[in-house]
């Protein structure tokens, strides 16, 4: 059995970070789509918050905690600006892809310098997705080629969170290319590695407060000790990086709830001042019966978020975390989108002018679903692991083949 109640600790972090997002992110909203990103002044609050270190390891600075407190905490985030915790600085989908690839002691190391009085402006970043599917070979284009050195890799990423912003990056590229998905590799390259560079941002339809952009190599050098290898095998690496995926679904997941939370109560409000027919609008059975689905899918949402989050806390059977973390993702990512989109119906035609933030929440929406694996791959991962087959990585990552995601 599960327990979901917060002990008291969780809830105060939770309600310390709720006032923060509605005082600091809720009224600049705008501000932060317009200038797309996050200002210094936003950024060191959280960063004396802790907020971008909470489940990074204490040796590295960071909190230590769990899933758990981690999804409480970026749920009220999303429903401030979910847009906006992408755009805070911190570690990220880095730290949670070191930790996964390579264990809490070496992560660290890697991630230190993240909770100094500087880590304000310090961003990580994971360089997984590819412009285009490979046509020559199952696998990943860019190639991590071994030479005396180490590896060199070459090759270009796209959709990359921080692109532009990261000091620091964990690479996926091709090692054996006649091994397909079994022959990638992890590397971490440095921004300072003079074989790399930021290519161009991505004008995305969504989350405009966050950077996504190309990540080019060229030749990169890289050290055999720059390489994650996970526990050594095939199956092992392939696990740590599907870990590594649930469990950056299961954070974005928590933004969308956030979200869902914040379009809700838009249209609720709506629906209770707006007048037709000499009664508000929200007393019409139609309009009525969609308030009722939509809270329901947040609620179902949340709880679900919760429960998988729980699940690893707990240390329950990988198979079981990876399960729940599969449907609590895919769920929350689709029933956020209906969620926005019926508050931008339930405005009318003033849903969608750009003077409320009704649309806002529906293009954010809809980027959040590529965000992390797609509710479709988290689907088939689900599924493989209820019929019991073997966790191939060309079946259960979210591989540029099935369809590309924003890291």
């Amino acid at each position: 059995m599960i327990a979901f109640e917060p002990t008291e600790d969780q809830r105060l972090m939770q309600q310390a970070v709720a006032e923060f997002a509605k005082a600091t992110l809720l009224p600049r909203t705008r501000e932060l789509e317009h200038a797309r990103g996050v200002p210094e002044d936003i950024r060191r609050t959280a960063h004396e918050m802790g907020l971008g270190l909470v489940t990074a390891p204490e040796a590295a600075g960071g909190q230590g905690q769990g899933l758990v407190t981690s999804v409480l905490i970026e749920e009220e985030l999303g429903a401030a600006d979910a847009a906006a915790a992408f755009g805070l600085a911190g570690p990220g989908a880095f730290g949670r892809a070191v930790i996964e690839l390579d264990g809490p002691e070496r992560a660290a190391e890697l991630l230190a310098g993240f909770a100094d009085e500087g880590g304000w402006d310090r961003f990580g970043a994971v360089a997984w997705s590819e412009p285009a599917p490979c046509r020559t070979h199952e696998g990943f284009a860019t190639r991590a080629e071994r030479i005396d050195e180490g590896y060199r890799i070459t090759g270009k990423k796209a959709f990359v969170g921080n692109a532009a912003l990261a000091d620091r990056f964990v690479v996926f590229a091709q090692v054996e290319p006649d091994r397909g998905w079994g022959g990638i590799g992890a590397f971490v390259v440095r921004r300072d590695n003079p074989g790399l560079r930021a290519g161009e941002r991505h004008k995305t339809l969504g989350l405009d407060a966050a950077s996504f952009g190309e990540v080019v190599l060229e030749g990169a050098v890289v050290r055999e000790a720059d390489r994650l290898h996970g526990d050594g095998s095939e199956e092992g690496f392939t696990r740590a990086a599907l870990r590594f995926f649930v469990k950056h679904a299961l954070v974005v997941a928590a933004r969308a709830v956030g979200l869902a939370r914040f379009a809700f109560d838009l249209a609720r409000e709506h629906c209770d001042t707006r007048v037709a027919f000499g009664k508000p609008i929200g007393h019409f059975q139609a309009v009525a019966f969609t308030l009722a689905d939509r809270a329901m899918d947040v609620e179902t949402s949340r709880w679900l978020v919760w429960k998988a989050a729980a699940a690893w806390d707990a240390g329950l059977h990988e198979r079981e975390a990876l399960l729940a973390s599969a449907r609590a993702a895919a769920h929350a990512f689709e029933a956020t989108m209906r969620t926005a989109d019926d508050c931008v119906q339930l405005f009318g035609g003033s849903g969608f002018i750009r003077d409320l933030v009704a649309e806002k929440l529906m293009r954010d929406a809809k980027q959040l679903m590529l965000a992390a694996p797609t509710a479709e791959q988290l689907d088939q991962l689900a599924s493989a692991i209820e019929l019991g087959q073997k966790l191939d990585p060309a079946l259960v990552l979210p591989t540029p083949d099935t369809q590309a995601i924003f890291t």
